[in-house]
């Protein structure tokens, strides 16, 4: 086993951060473009009680990874492949380290890759560091057979980690069209180019204005570009310092936005517009109507912060 990648009680900075809404970001362009796996999901503190009831009726697959480790993208690309041809055999969970840190604590997972079976609502783990398909098709075979004579599988499972085809229907269902401009997207946010990604959504929204699934995607590879060469503990002392200075309040909150803290964000720039006048309040104001994109149309936080802006300007 190779040293580990990862340690949770290592502190989380804004680099990671920015690489797990990289990651984020690329996913939003793959499910546009119909390349998602379907016996994937994402799991956070969020959702995770959800993904373990799950675990009654097939075995989860948790992947505990770190979006910054050419591992762990080895790993998830081979558990990819390796579920869409499960036929739902089993879920794949994706758990990422830097957006989910106490949930890692909570699994005592000391490195990425981890992967930990959960079957039947209980949780136990099964590698850690690197693993190509091969090793981990292996080392699921083995700990899926042993559940089955265990007795510990859903009824009617195979036990196995390929789905049996002689259960697959005889007419497949047809193959979503891919949608080109998530995938010119995606492709520029695979070269690491925002600016492109972010061009092509805007080129998008010039001709569908209303779609507001085009916005989100912009508004948020627009903040991950923003945050590419922040030194976040920097700005932040600087936007304490200084509560008149509009670039540090704007990085400060898009910082914030990212991680999920939104009312603080909304506030600070509400506040940043009490205080400046003219172009700058204008500013401000825009910055924030731009990052209400983000969330969905009828957001409660977003109504409470257009409340608060309507305020602040009349």
């Amino acid at each position: 086993m190779q040293p580990s990648d990862f340690s949770p009680n290592s502190a989380v900075d804004l680099g990671a951060r920015k690489a797990a809404l990289e990651r984020e970001a690329k996913q939003r362009a793959e499910v546009s473009a119909g390349r998602t796996n379907p016996y994937s999901v994402n799991a956070d503190e969020s959702n995770f009680q959800q993904v373990l009831e799950r675990s009654m009726a097939a075995p989860v697959v948790m992947a505990v990874l770190a979006s910054w480790s050419e591992q762990s993208k080895q790993v998830e690309a081979a558990l990819d492949k390796l579920s869409q041809g499960s036929g739902g055999n089993w879920l794949l969970a994706k758990i990422d380290s830097d957006a989910s840190p106490q949930l890692v604590q909570a699994l005592r997972v000391s490195g990425t890759p981890t992967i930990i079976i959960a079957v039947q609502g209980q949780v136990m783990p099964l590698m850690q560091g690197p693993a190509n398909e091969e090793q981990l098709r292996d080392a699921l075979t083995q700990v899926f057979g042993a559940l089955a004579q265990q007795g510990m599988l859903p009824p009617g499972h195979p036990g196995t980690v390929d789905g049996d085809p002689s259960d697959l229907p005889e007419e497949s269902e047809p193959v979503p069209q891919e949608d080109p401009v998530a995938a010119r997207a995606q492709a520029a946010l695979e070269s690491g180019d925002f600016e492109a990604a972010a061009a092509v959504f805007e080129k998008a929204l010039e001709d569908d204005p209303r779609n507001v699934d085009l916005r989100a995607n912009l508004a948020q590879v627009r903040l991950v570009g923003r945050l590419q060469d922040v030194d976040g503990p920097a700005v932040r002392r600087t936007a304490d310092e200084d509560p008149a200075n509009v670039d540090a309040q704007i990085t400060v909150a898009d910082i914030e936005v990212y991680g999920g803290e939104y009312e603080a964000a909304f506030d600070r720039l509400v506040e940043t517009v009490r205080r400046t006048s003219d172009d700058d309040r204008d500013r401000v104001r825009g910055h924030l109507i731009s990052l209400f994109d983000l969330l969905p149309a009828g957001d409660p936080r977003v109504n409470a912060a257009r409340r608060k802006l309507t305020s602040a300007l009349f």
